[in-house]
């Protein structure tokens, strides 16, 4: 066997520090950001809470319609001392997240606030029991992060080996992460951390394993045959299972009284009690659409007063042993996180209010009439085109953010959808779609359900250039069942 010698070039993305913990800032909600930040001071003594905030009438975190995007502050670069310790005296100079002209932090805006727990928190709470190195706690906690609100782990092993090198700069194998999400399975509630329907409905009969043979069988009915249970052909379970009727029944029973949406309920049993604080404001004045942040994403932040006369007076000293250059060098480091994470919370606040006013002037007609079919076609490029962010950070911020306006509070996520083409040569949104489809559901006799051929000719009907596969796919994201499954008897 010959062996050889070959030259490969790899690149590599490398995040600094800095451009992490902003896009770990970005996906922080406004409800979690407070904790965020009480988390930062306590292990930061240089950095501190102006909890007396300076009245002014003057607000620059409101953005008009067709305003012009905030320009974007650049970090991540080195910083020397001189850059924010010193004004133009030779002082050091004071260094702030909120302008002196910012908001009254007392907003027009009342959202109601309840006290409990997130299902993240809920989750994260869970981990805090577990003696976990620091990388395994790493590990944890982004993968926690990767649930989303049904309780489901939509991101498979290599695409989460890939955010943690390429987002945290972490190197994990795939059985780590393997090893990890099998742990996070096993919390509250059952189910949690699945990554499809059949596996969450396992690890919940798994842990019923002591109740009876009912749930064995229960168990064998979901790994051989899920797609008839789902499809109801309850005889092919019966002959491969060798079921009675009134087995099956039994079987039947202990798998619907499961929940498919194991993260759904946490926080109250009742979904109207369940409030949600919003990250932004839409306000209709007289046909002009108005935009504001939420004050809380806006803390003012500054340098301890105490750090900055500990570097005064080191800095006059004119020799200095190694214990005062080890001191020296503590506070700079501590100055420097203070810096960087005061930089990174005043970015959050301008990508945020980028991006909600680049959406808000897309889907102006909608803002002002509430009404979801005149939400415009929009993708995720489109934002990032208008504001010049990468499409990654308006992601993020469109997946962990809500805006509150006077038809309802919505996830940012609800405004993209994809394009559909009608007879007449324009454009539709595909939620439009999707809207006429539902009501069309909801109004089709139980008794003789519309078929997707007969929903794609109704669709057509309308001036609608829709194929039956389409059709069906937009069914099964409104989670419709197929017109068999929808029939009801007499």
């Amino acid at each position: 066997m010959a062996l050889g010698q070959t030259i490969q070039q790899k690149l590599l993305q490398k995040l600094s520090p800095q451009q992490i913990q902003l896009m770990k800032l970005l996906q922080v909600p406004t409800a979690s950001l407070e904790e965020r930040i009480k988390e930062e001071i306590e292990e930061n003594p240089a950095l501190e809470l102006v909890e007396e905030r300076q009245k002014d009438d003057n607000t620059d975190d409101i953005y008009a319609e067709g305003d012009e995007q905030g320009e974007q502050q650049e970090i991540g670069d080195s910083v020397d001392m001189s850059d924010y310790l010193y004004d133009d005296d030779g002082e050091i100079a004071d260094y702030k997240t909120r302008d002196d002209n910012y908001g009254d932090d007392e907003e027009p805006h009342h959202a109601p606030l309840k006290t409990e727990a997130s299902f993240y928190d809920h989750l994260v709470a869970q981990l805090g029991m577990l003696s976990l190195t620091e990388k395994e706690k790493k590990l944890s906690e982004h993968i926690i992060g990767s649930i989303d609100e049904d309780g489901y782990l939509r991101r498979d092993t290599p695409a989460i080996v890939d955010d943690l090198a390429f987002r945290q700069n972490i190197e994990a194998t795939p059985k780590e992460i393997e090893n990890i999400i099998s742990m996070v399975q096993q919390f509250d509630p059952p189910g949690v951390c699945a990554r499809d329907l059949p596996e969450c409905l396992l690890l919940q009969l798994r842990r019923q394993k002591e109740e009876g043979k009912q749930v064995d069988t229960a168990i064998q009915a979901i790994k051989k045959y899920f797609e008839a249970f789902t499809k109801k052909h309850y005889d092919k379970i019966k002959k491969g299972l060798n079921l009675g009727d009134d087995e099956l029944k039994e079987v039947i029973q202990q798998i619907i009284k499961l929940n498919p949406k194991p993260g759904s309920n946490i926080g109250s049993t009742n979904k109207s009690e369940n409030y949600i604080i919003p990250d932004f404001y839409i306000l209709n004045a007289n046909g002009k659409l108005e935009l504001s942040l939420n004050s809380r994403n806006a803390p003012e932040l500054h340098i301890s007063e105490n750090y900055r006369d500990m570097m005064r007076e080191y800095d006059r000293g004119t020799k200095k042993d190694k214990r005062q250059k080890e001191a020296v060098l503590f506070i700079k480091q501590k100055l420097d996180a203070a810096r960087w994470f005061i930089d990174a919370i005043k970015q959050r606040q301008h990508t945020l209010l980028d991006t909600m006013s680049a959406i808000m002037n897309h889907q102006k007609a909608f803002f002002l009439t509430g009404d979801e079919t005149n939400l415009k076609p929009m993708i995720l490029k489109d934002i990032a085109e208008k504001t010049g962010l990468d499409i990654s950070t308006v992601s993020r911020v469109a997946n962990s953010k809500f805006v509150q306006t006077e038809f309802g509070t919505y996830r940012l996520k609800f405004f993209f959808n994809e394009a559909l083409s009608t007879d007449s040569g324009g454009e539709v949104s595909t939620r439009e779609v999707k809207k006429i489809l539902s009501d069309t559901v909801d109004s089709e006799n139980k008794k003789q359900p519309l078929s997707d051929e007969r929903l794609t000719e109704l669709l057509q009907e309308r001036g609608y250039n829709i194929a039956r596969r389409t059709v069906a796919k937009y069914r099964e994201q409104l989670n419709i069942p197929v017109a068999r499954l929808r029939k009801e008897l007499t």
